[in-house]
């Protein structure tokens, strides 16, 4: 077979994107409301959530009101904002999206957080060892405030020469920063493009539950330090133990001879910089918890503290601009998913069959205890993230259903929004669709097998630490 050929085979295998997925997901939906019965539950008020939820046992067939071709082209225009109603559906929370990413660009062309990197790297050298904990709670903490993914690609050129330099091989280097950030994401805690948009989809504060969250990010992150650590002590004290060891004269060749050493100074500035972004999730959390904050709030303090950095940072105005919108334009993508997301919800209301699947739901549910029943929503949630690798995506598609279905069951719709997060940022540790995996791996030139093969036992103790979790929270609560 030739290169042209090989190349044509690898396109024709591609996977399609979340919005491919989405759309054909809408049409799919339109289909499904002229062969689903249409139906309705009685609604009470619930004063703990503020809207209208589904009285168990109510269900009724109503009249159908399937939707056609103009339905699904005005379906994801419906999920930001329905013209007809003049009603806001996700449009709030695709701004604060994009103001976040704006925020994130700002901070991030501070140099701040590079430099902050580089400084941990050079004040540990000689004790490399320590890097991997350090590093990677530094990479968790990105994952767990602000679900840091994309932005961890710029790293790997910097570690993986020192990694190797220091008798460790590229797989240490790749899983340090693939597993630092990416078990920060599983254990999201105030992670707006995760728990908080999947928090607001269901009806309930991203703080509901952050205890059982901080848990999760703590035992999980532990469990990967260890596993990691003691994979690179092997192969300090034996190379052959590398999963990449025929590979090891090549890539010592590659990342070793084009290194340039980092000569980032972490400065005062850079300091204040991180200290800024910091502070500005706590005082979020504070103003959710006591002040009532919620999406506008939000977005007002993100655009306050951008205004902030900037001021301090001094870039100048044209630079300050083009950082904010240039971090808003690498976010334009997740904002948008939400909508055409949201729109799914949105058709199925329309042709009246979302009830008719809660309903469905309802009866499968019945017989299950509370225990069983939230191990069953993460492995669905898990079954999901293999098609919808897009956190916010996924966010917006299943809470809806999924969370109004725990009523049902008398779990906590707080513990299914956290079942959610922890199964879609196991699945993308590992995830072929997921572009940051097979970019992280493309860089430390480690074969997609040999990844599965390193982190296939992770994989399980991960999943042992979060069924645990829910499940014990689900029998306290």
């Amino acid at each position: 077979m030739n290169d042209a050929s090989k190349t044509a085979e690898r396109k024709s295998l591609r996977f399609p994107t979340a919005f491919t997925i989405l759309f054909g997901l809408i049409i799919l939906v339109a289909a499904l409301t002229w062969i689903i019965p249409a139906g309705q539950y009685q609604r009470i008020h619930n004063a703990a959530l503020d809207r209208d939820v589904p009285v168990a046992g109510t269900y009724q067939v109503t009249e159908p009101n399937p939707q056609g071709i103009f339905d699904i082209i005005m379906a994801p225009i419906g999920g930001l904002y329905d013209p007809a109603t003049n009603q806001a559906n996700a449009i709030d929370v695709a701004l604060f999206v994009l103001i976040i990413g704006g925020f994130i660009g700002v901070v991030a062309a501070s140099g701040a957080i590079d430099a902050g990197i580089a400084s941990s790297m050079r004040a540990l050298k000689g004790r490399e060892k320590w890097m991997i904990p350090v590093l990677m709670a530094v990479f968790a903490f990105g994952g767990t405030t602000y679900g840091m993914a994309e932005e961890t690609l710029a790293f790997y050129v910097l570690l993986l020469p020192i990694m190797i330099a220091a008798g460790y091989d590229a797989v240490t280097a790749v899983a340090i920063i693939l597993l630092g950030a990416g078990v920060g994401v599983l254990g999201s805690t105030v992670n707006a493009f995760a728990t908080v948009i999947a928090s607001d989809a269901a009806g309930v504060p991203f703080t509901q539950g952050i205890v059982l969250r901080f848990v999760i990010l703590g035992l999980t992150w532990l469990a990967c330090v260890i596993y990691v650590m003691r994979y690179a002590e092997r192969v300090r004290a034996d190379p052959k133990q590398s999963l990449v060891y025929d590979r090891k004269e090549e890539n010592e060749a590659h990342f070793l001879s084009a290194h340039q050493d980092v000569a980032r100074e972490f400065t005062t500035l850079h300091k204040i910089v991180l200290a800024i972004f910091g502070l500005t999730f706590v005082v979020m959390i504070w103003g959710v918890l006591k002040g009532g904050w919620w999406m506008g709030e939000m977005s007002g303090l993100f655009l306050a503290s951008a205004i902030l950095v900037g001021v301090i940072s001094r870039p100048g105005e044209e630079k300050f601009v083009d950082a904010f919108l240039n971090g808003a334009r690498d976010l334009l993508g997740v904002a948008l998913i939400i909508g055409l997301a949201r729109g799914i919800v949105v058709v199925m209301d329309a042709g009246k069959i979302t009830d008719t699947i809660l309903h469905w739901a309802e009866v499968s549910v019945s017989g299950l205890s509370e225990i069983v029943f939230i191990n069953v929503i993460y492995w669905i949630e898990v079954l999901l993230s293999f098609f919808v690798p897009s956190s916010s995506g996924l966010a917006v598609l299943s809470m809806p259903i999924m969370a109004p279905v725990a009523d049902f069951a008398s779990v906590g719709r707080d513990l299914v929004v956290t079942a959610y997060q922890s199964a879609n940022g196991l699945v993308n540790l590992i995830n072929p669709t997921f572009a940051v995996v097979m970019g992280a791996l493309a860089i430390g030139r480690v074969p997609y097998e040999r990844w599965l093969r390193f982190v296939w036992p992770l994989l399980v103790i991960l999943t042992v630490i979060i069924m645990a979790s829910l499940s014990v929270a689900t029998m306290i609560a």
